[in-house]
């Protein structure tokens, strides 16, 4: 990338991804409209390997994320409660590299994530120390079981297995994990397992590795209220609210007797906002950061709830829901938006297609950052990200009712 454009990688970086973005639009069509030769899926399948098998070796571009990831590690395996200490903490001074922590964003900040993520991070460091390769194998390696899992899905439910491609040659996923490297990636396949599982009649596996997925990012709660009516007996009902949420809770004992390992966590969820579109609107009218969180909070707890009782497959009330989540949370960083990646070969929706293109706009947003030391989303970036998304999935819901359950 920086062959076309010398001495500014982020330059390169934002216009490549906007690019083949918009050739992703493209591609999608096809795929949604013509049947495509078993060789040429294969192929191209085979392509979208390939292309983020090319950039295990390229350094992040996008996103910083990868040091606080690294640096988490280091902590942990110096023996040290990850929760306890903020990387500015000078009680670990003495683990201080070169590059860790000086690059991690926001070092005052204890971290955010969750005690599987931590675990990892660690596992990555005993194997890779300071190198982002080892982490960025573990992903790819995720990538590839994602990929073999929607093939699983989409023969489940009678989709066509080309619409795999939706996802396998999506510039999203591949520049958020092959490139940029950050975590999700290893919760997509969770998740999709926790479907492969649920369609099984396995539900107690399922909701396990559901809580699995969680414990990465909490973005599948949306699919518990679904889960919930799914089933009828209320010893099962009951199971599908404490299976996931105890699989969760049971990896922060460890760390309550040294450290608060919420901290992060509800600092994150109090302060940060970036990219939410029905915040950003609900802010400018009340200019209050704790109401404009409630109110988007309410509004996404009911429409969850009436996605929820729709009899509609699980792919689809998933994908719904997970689209109502991004459209009403505060924060929408372009890695969330691959937890939607992974539901459009199965819900082949063009509000779906049409956000993980769009979402590659949010990269000049990194560019300003770069170049000017500004942070932050313009309206109009934000107009042109969300206003064909919304118009898109308003004619959606219009036009389609809710088909019968597939499950």
């Amino acid at each position: 990338m920086q062959i076309l454009f010398p001495g500014s990688a982020i330059s390169a970086y934002s216009v490549t991804f906007i690019t083949a973005s918009a050739l992703y639009l493209i591609a999608a069509a096809v795929v949604r409209r013509r049947a495509l030769p078993r060789p040429v899926v294969l192929a191209l399948i085979g392509l979208g390997i390939a292309v983020r098998a090319a950039l295990l070796p390229v350094h992040p571009i996008g996103s910083d994320d990868v040091y606080r990831y690294l640096w988490d590690g280091r902590v942990q395996s110096a023996g040290f409660d990850p929760y306890a200490y903020a990387p500015a903490d000078s009680t670990l001074a003495h683990l201080h590299t070169a590059d860790l922590p000086a690059r991690v964003n926001n070092p005052s900040v204890h971290t955010p994530y969750f005690p599987l993520t931590q675990w990892v991070f660690v596992l990555v460091w005993w194997v890779a120390g300071e190198n982002f390769l080892g982490l960025k194998l573990v992903l790819f390696l995720a990538e590839c079981l994602t990929i073999l899992l929607l093939d699983r899905m989409l023969r489940t439910y009678g989709f066509p297995r080309q619409n795999i491609l939706l996802y396998a040659l999506c510039p999203l996923p591949i520049v958020m994990f092959a490139l940029d490297a950050h975590i999700d990636g290893l919760g997509l396949p969770l998740l999709l397992l926790a479907l492969v599982l649920w369609t099984r009649d396995r539900w107690l596996p399922a909701l396990a590795v559901l809580g699995l997925s969680l414990a990465i990012k909490p973005v599948a709660l949306v699919m518990l209220p679904a889960l919930f009516f799914a089933v009828r007996p209320w010893r099962q009902r009951l199971m599908v609210a404490l299976v996931p949420l105890t699989v969760v809770a049971i990896q922060f004992v460890p760390y309550l007797w040294t450290s608060n390992p919420f901290a992060g966590i509800a600092a994150f969820g109090r302060n940060w906002y970036y990219n939410g579109v029905a915040f950003e609107i609900v802010m400018s009218f009340v200019n209050n950061n704790l109401t404009a969180r409630s109110l988007c909070g309410a509004a996404l707890a009911i429409a969850i709830l009436i996605v929820a009782r729709h009899r509609i497959s699980l792919p689809t009330s998933t994908y719904r829901s997970v689209l109502l989540l991004l459209l009403l949370s505060p924060v929408v960083h372009p890695w969330y938006i691959t937890w939607l990646a992974v539901l459009v070969p199965l819900t082949p929706a063009w509000s779906g297609i049409s956000f993980l293109a769009l979402a590659s706009l949010t990269s000049c947003t990194m560019v300003d950052y770069i170049t000017n030391g500004t942070w932050g989303i313009s309206p109009w970036l934000m107009a042109l990200e969300y206003v064909p998304v919304l118009i898109v999935f308003a004619l959606e819901l219009i036009k389609n009712r809710p088909e019968l359950a597939k499950i």
